[in-house]
């Protein structure tokens, strides 16, 4: 009788089996989520290990060796007076400086900056549209702030906020912080202008639950799925428009490595010497795509509607 019970039970693949199986099936349906955070991952760590993998300090200046194409092996005398060998793998800049190091360095000033301002932007503007969206007597002068700061185009603003201050770190994140801000506070106001509406809120309020609890308990949860898909594209944007500022001359101090920095002061010798534009901007390019694929894939996996038609 045992045994016949045993046999009539469904087969069931072992736990590691099982496992690879789900994570198979989780990367067939998130492709997009899967490969942008792989690529992602990817340049994070090779800023991380910037000091570990780049070939030389990033800041050092060695005119013997300007303007060198990749791959070229240069051969120069140590502090000792020792013979040294040094491979540029990306060349050099008119300066003599490694640029494949200081594309590996500006990982971190680009992460930085985007990780910070996507941070900033997504508390700022979520407080200021919980109570825009829920208050609807302070709706319209809050909004109609944030329409005049849209009204103004980003790289534009954050160029005056720039200008009036010293061009450091601190400055460039607080000129990009504030054009991204509306954006957050209009996706966050959209979605409270709708919760507001609900059965389970309008009972809440019914039963004299205060404010500050409702927002926390019954509206908030609901707000943090679109947040934090529009923070990913709110880092994407922020990476491009620092190397757009220090493209032009006014974001990070040009000592500092940064993608823009780079391409900046490659751009005068870019018809002879194309390779000071092309491996920054390579490395921006797969950057933004990543953050922005890892956006749409975590878009469609928080989106209950989404889901249910997939």
């Amino acid at each position: 009788m045992k045994a016949a019970a045993n046999s009539s039970r469904p087969l069931t693949l072992s736990t590691p089996v099982a496992a690879r199986a789900r994570w198979a099936r989780w990367l067939t349906r998130h492709r997009s989520m899967a490969l942008g955070g792989a690529m992602l991952s990817l340049v994070i760590l090779l800023g991380v290990l910037a000091p570990f993998l780049g070939t030389t300090d990033p800041a050092r200046i060695d005119p013997s060796s300007r303007n060198k194409l990749p791959g070229t092996e240069h051969t120069m005398r140590g502090a000792n007076g020792q013979v040294v060998k040094r491979m540029h793998w990306m060349g050099t800049d008119s300066l003599g400086r490694d640029v494949y190091s200081r594309v590996l360095y500006g990982a971190r000033v680009s992460f930085i900056v985007g990780g910070v301002v996507a941070v900033i932007s997504a508390a700022i503007g979520l407080t200021i549209g919980l109570v825009s969206g829920y208050l609807r007597w302070l709706d319209a002068i809050v909004m109609r702030i944030m329409d005049g700061l849209m009204a103004v185009p980003a790289i534009l603003l954050a160029i005056a906020l720039v200008s009036l201050a010293s061009a450091v770190l601190r400055t460039v994140i607080i000129a990009i912080v504030i054009p991204e801000i509306p954006r957050v506070v209009r996706l966050v106001r959209s979605v409270v202008l709708s919760i507001r509406e609900e059965p389970y809120v309008e009972a809440a309020v019914a039963l004299g639950a205060p404010t500050p609890l409702l927002l926390a308990h019954h509206v908030l949860p609901n707000t943090l799925a679109p947040l934090i898909v529009q923070a990913t594209f709110v880092c994407a944007s922020a990476i491009q428009v620092e190397a757009i500022l220090s493209l032009l001359g006014v974001g990070i101090p040009p000592e500092i490595p940064t993608w823009g920095n780079i391409m900046a002061e490659g751009r005068a010798l870019f018809r002879v010497f194309p390779h000071n534009i092309l491996f920054p901007g390579i490395f921006l390019a797969v950057t933004v795509l990543a953050v922005n694929m890892l956006g749409d894939g975590l878009r469609d996996t928080l989106d209950p509607r989404l889901r249910r038609r997939q």
